[in-house]
């Protein structure tokens, strides 16, 4: 998957399906700092691969994550956000001690609902400028803070913006 706007040849089909993910950390209670999230973005990426997808782009806050999301149309969303949740809550509570125990012997860190939204109304170039415009816990960007591409999805995006 290559991450543009072209369309996605299948077997029987050819599809350009995107959906915006958004998940709130149960009683939306603020849990998250610069460093949860880009190792939540490295998990949710390779759980994006498992399922043949592609995380396009990804940010969040204290308290929720966004997800720009190119999936096959054999791919159930919910079964997508179901891993992606599942996921991403028991390695991040392993990888943090602090989260393991924020809502005391509970195993869920993300709340039981989910927004999801077909992207096809709004250009997705809009959604992902919305997407990497979201305040982080430590109110800069992580990748501005870097001075360097922080995923390999910069990097993809940065060779694609050259000239050829």
């Amino acid at each position: 998957m290559d991450g543009d706007d072209r369309f996605r040849p299948g077997r029987q089909v050819v599809s350009r399906l995107y959906t915006h993910l958004v998940f709130i950390t149960k009683y939306q209670r603020p849990l998250f700092t610069d460093a949860h999230l880009r190792w939540m973005e490295t998990v949710m990426r390779h759980v994006c691969e498992d399922f043949e997808c592609e995380l396009v782009e990804f940010d969040g806050g204290t308290n929720h994550a966004h997800l720009l999301v190119r999936f096959p149309p054999k791919v159930q969303v919910s079964r997508l956000v179901n891993s992606l949740k599942g996921v991403s809550s028991r390695l991040l509570r392993k990888e943090f001690e602090g989260l393991r125990f924020a809502y005391w012997n509970e195993t869920r860190l993300w709340s039981g609902s989910y927004f999801a939204e077909s992207v096809s109304g709004a250009p997705r170039s809009e959604v992902q400028q919305f997407i990497t415009q979201q305040t982080h816990p430590s109110g800069e960007d992580i990748r501005a803070t870097t001075g360097e591409a922080s995923t390999p999805h910069d990097e993809q995006r940065k060779l694609r913006e050259q000239p050829q």
